[in-house]
């Protein structure tokens, strides 16, 4: 407990999953909790929960790929905590199309929210981090970075450029004890999925997404995002987390 006392993280995504994850074990932590997402009344409710055990927290509607949607939640933030420590990167989305069958459209979707909605991100917190001498960035990207995998040729687009951007943002303002990390998270399943699995679907699933014995879940990821976001890894900037369960090793 305290890992991140008296830290003020913005967390995006954080109406469900990983978000959700990250943003309830951070104020338990001790961290004041900005949680943002398009998703009002689910975003709520993990608010309401992180307030009820004592918890600190508030909500903020954001379309990440919005400029003036970024601007009022950083204005939001310093009238509420004067000052950001952390930025999480969460929110993404994915249309399972190959580059041959993705549209325009389609494309153009998931790079202004995977992929524009992390550099904004960064472009507005980094502002007021500047004034207060440094902080911390997670950006999450994936493991379909890594391996060309995924059934979504934006997708991989996205998240290729999530882990490019965070590299370069990382050497561009290290002098600055800004330290940017990027998480690569692997096939995570939810309760409400796991539920749904039948014991041979679950067994298939496990041999061929990981190399443990088991599935990862949203707080597997959330403790990796804990590590880099916290004072404990005040060495660590520009590096790869990838919590796979063994996947890019096999």
């Amino acid at each position: 407990m305290g890992r991140l006392n008296g830290k003020v993280a913005i967390i995006t995504g954080a109406a469900s999953g990983q978000g959700a994850s990250e943003a309830e074990i951070f104020a338990k932590e001790g961290a004041k909790v900005v949680a943002v997402d398009v998703q009002t009344d689910l975003l709520q409710q993990v608010v309401s929960n992180i307030q009820e055990v004592g918890g600190e927290a508030i909500s903020i509607k954001l379309d990440v790929s919005s400029e003036e949607d970024w601007k009022t939640v950083i204005e939001q933030t310093l009238e509420t905590y004067g000052k950001v420590d952390i930025l999480v990167n969460n929110a993404g989305v994915i249309i399972s199309n190959n580059i041959e069958n993705c549209t325009l459209d389609e494309w153009n979707k998931i790079q202004n929210i995977n992929s524009t909605g992390v550099y904004l991100g960064m472009k507005y917190v980094i502002a007021e981090m500047l004034k207060t001498g440094g902080g911390s960035i997670v950006n999450i990207s994936s493991i379909d970075s890594i391996v060309g995998g995924s059934s979504s040729a934006a997708y991989v687009a996205s998240k290729g450029s999530v882990r490019s951007l965070s590299r370069h943002t990382a050497i561009d303002y290290a002098k600055c004890n800004i330290r940017v990390n990027s998480v690569f998270p692997g096939y995570i399943i939810t309760p409400m999925t796991e539920e749904q699995l039948t014991d041979e679907e679950r067994s298939e699933y496990i041999y061929s997404q990981t190399a443990l014995p088991y599935l990862g879940k949203p707080e597997d990821i959330a403790y990796g995002v804990l590590y880099l976001a916290s004072d404990e890894s005040k060495f660590v900037t520009g590096t790869e987390l990838v919590i796979d369960g063994g996947y890019t090793a096999k």
